[in-house]
């Protein structure tokens, strides 16, 4: 799989959270997100077999998407996730021995933070863009007041992000969304309907195009 980019990401800064899913279902449920428009899926590290889900969904998925781990939050963690393939790392909280190690590796990091000194502090220390974790508990009002002394460092909401709130978010000042429950319904999973699921990752992605022009 070819290099997380940046640049590539913020055309589509939406990263498609899976987390405890089943290895059988990862192949189509990657397909379908990447079929909808997502460049990014993270895997969560406390998934199942995570290190293999997250080879296998690098071994089928198409040539666009990039596939990440996240609730990165030990050392043994990032390294069993870099082995297998993880072309970005995220985290739920501010580890700087992660994301130090991941700039040393030259490896995208998405730092989860909550408090203004955790933001700032996970920035200083080199991350990729900043995770607000959980951006629903306070919403949109409190990104439009980080934003205002820490214009400079990019916001990543995540964490009860909707297709009908994310026009908000970005006016307030989001620069890309994480997206778990929202986007990968139960039923869509159990019922197994990945075209579901296609529709609503395309809606997302949809907004996002529509909202951020």
């Amino acid at each position: 799989m070819a290099s997380f980019d940046p640049a590539q990401f913020k055309c589509m800064p939406l990263i498609a959270i899976l987390r405890g899913q089943r290895l059988i279902d990862v192949p189509p449920i990657v397909n379908a997100l990447a079929s909808g428009g997502f460049y990014a899926v993270e895997i969560t590290m406390n998934s199942p077999s995570a290190a293999e889900q997250i080879r296998t969904a690098i071994e089928i998925g198409p040539e666009h998407i990039r596939i990440g781990a996240g609730t990165v939050t030990t050392m043994e963690e990032l390294d069993v996730a870099h082995q297998a393939g993880s072309t970005f790392i995220v985290t739920p909280v501010v580890v700087p021995e992660i994301i130090k190690e991941c700039v040393h590796r030259k490896l995208p990091i998405f730092p989860g933070a909550f408090t203004p000194s955790e933001i700032h502090t996970a920035h200083q220390l080199g991350a990729t863009m900043v995770k607000l974790f959980p951006a629903h508990q306070l919403g949109p009002d409190y990104i439009r007041d980080l934003k205002a002394p820490l214009s400079a460092i990019p916001i990543l909401a995540t964490g009860g992000i909707t297709p009908e709130n994310i026009p908000d978010y970005i006016r307030a000042g989001a620069d890309g969304f994480g997206i778990g429950s929202p986007l990968m319904a139960k039923e869509f999973i159990a019922g197994q309907d990945w075209d579901r699921l296609r529709k609503r990752a395309a809606q997302f992605c949809a907004v996002w195009s529509s909202a951020s022009d």
